[in-house]
């Protein structure tokens, strides 16, 4: 076989949904049509909310507003993708497309690990030294989180990506997925993988059990300070405030999880296809319901937001 690197001639299809009937396509275009305009219109409502209620201008809500520009971006990576190809009944990403966009789902999925992570210390400094809040989540201090957490995200997207086109792709190649997820791409390489793999099990690691670890230990924390206050009122609203987050952060994390455990359990691709749906299109688009569910601030900020849009189209409107 020839090792040269024949990338430029390459062609990859995106096999995620190539076993279904053709008379299901359209159903299929329009639920995830639909999911991605409730996923952009939900998280792009948290984002105005919190914008024009200035009481919402405090750390917890600058990461929320982050993890919902977030995931706004993580979807629109796949999804309009995905329309195209179910659409034109097309199955081709080019190999710049499948780079670019393998790229940016390893950035906005890294970032949304991390945004999960700053927001679970935040709640821990909350709950745990509520007199010291203010000082040790401080603006500065809370830009500066923001700003590691989208570094760490494009060095670790940048090592994977140049490490991928280093490698020689010799034939039209097939994905058995939606999208170009790194493993898959790695794996249809005619050339070595050892450095790829290595440094995937040593980033997952690093970048995905060492902040889940934090968010344990957050949690721990916080759970034993809610056990030490006496009243019961005391309990429920110290919970309160840490409720979305950790329903967040549970939803995102056990999607993931059951993904790979059944990529490892069954060979079967295209269930493995469609479970990765639920943490890169459901979880996304779930997140907006359960902040604005869950939590009186943002339920408050959302109903002066669509009453101030309301009342500005009844003054534009003829009388």
């Amino acid at each position: 076989m020839e090792t040269g690197n024949d990338t430029q001639l390459s062609k990859f299809f995106l096999l995620g949904f190539s076993e279904n009937q053709p008379q299901i396509q359209p159903v299929i275009f329009g639920l995830f049509l639909f999911m991605y305009i409730l996923t952009v219109t939900g998280n792009l409502l948290i984002i105005m909310a919190i914008i024009v209620d200035f009481h919402l201008h405090t750390p917890m809500y600058l990461f929320l507003s982050n993890l919902s520009f977030v995931d706004i971006c993580f979807t629109s990576t796949t999804v309009p993708q995905m329309l195209v190809n179910i659409h034109t009944q097309s199955k081709a990403i080019t190999y710049a497309g499948c780079i670019i966009q393998m790229y940016f789902l390893l950035l906005f999925s890294g970032l949304d690990i991390f945004l999960l992570t700053v927001m679970a210390y935040d709640r821990y400094v909350a709950i745990c030294h509520p007199l010291h809040y203010m000082i040790i989540m401080s603006t500065r201090r809370c830009g500066l989180m923001i700003l590691a957490c989208w570094i760490i995200g494009v060095i670790n997207s940048l090592l994977h990506t140049f490490l991928v086109l280093r490698l020689s792709f010799c034939t039209n190649l097939e994905i058995p997925h939606f999208f170009c997820e790194l493993n898959q791409v790695v794996h249809q390489a005619c050339s070595d993988t050892f450095l790829n793999d290595m440094v995937i099990y040593i980033t997952a690691m690093l970048l995905a059990v060492g902040p889940f670890s934090g968010i344990l230990y957050s949690y721990s924390k916080i759970v034993s300070s809610i056990c030490a206050i006496s009243s019961v009122q005391g309990k429920y609203k110290a919970f309160s405030t840490c409720a979305s987050h950790l329903s967040v952060v549970s939803l995102f994390y056990c999607t993931l999880l059951g993904v790979y455990l059944s990529s490892a359990v069954t060979q079967n691709s295209h269930a493995t296809a469609t479970a990765s749906l639920m943490y890169t299109v459901v979880t996304p688009m779930l997140n907006p319901f359960i902040y604005s569910l869950r939590n009186k601030d943002i339920k408050t900020a959302l109903k002066i937001l669509l009453g101030s849009v309301t009342r500005s189209r009844s003054m534009d409107s003829p009388s």
